[in-house]
C-alpha cells in the first residue's frame, strides 16, 4: 500500500479526534507566531513547538487506517 492509497482509506475515530486536535494546535501556534504585535520570546517558542507538534500529530493521525479484514492475520502459536 503506497501513501496515496493509505490516505484515501478511512481513519479510526480516535485518530480523527487526534487529527483535529493537531490541526487546532498547529493553527493556534501559527497564529501566535504570525501575530503583528511584540510577544515575549518564551511565548513564541511555545507557539513554535505547538505548531510542530500539531503538524506531526495531524500527519501521523491521517496516515492510520482501519483494518478491513482482520481474519487475514495469521498467528503462529508455535513461536
Amino acid at each position: 500500500m503506497n501513501i496515496v492509497e493509505r490516505y484515501k482509506k478511512p481513519t479510526p475515530r480516535f485518530f480523527k479526534i487526534l487529527r483535529n486536535i493537531g490541526i487546532a494546535l498547529a493553527t493556534a501556534g501559527g497564529a501566535i507566531i504570525a501575530a503583528p504585535i511584540a510577544i515575549p520570546s518564551l511565548i513564541v517558542t511555545i507557539a513554535t513547538y505547538m505548531t510542530v507538534v500539531g503538524t506531526v500529530a495531524t500527519a501521523v493521525s491521517q496516515a492510520v487506517v482501519k483494518d478491513e479484514d482482520i481474519s487475514e492475520i495469521k498467528v503462529n502459536p508455535s513461536k
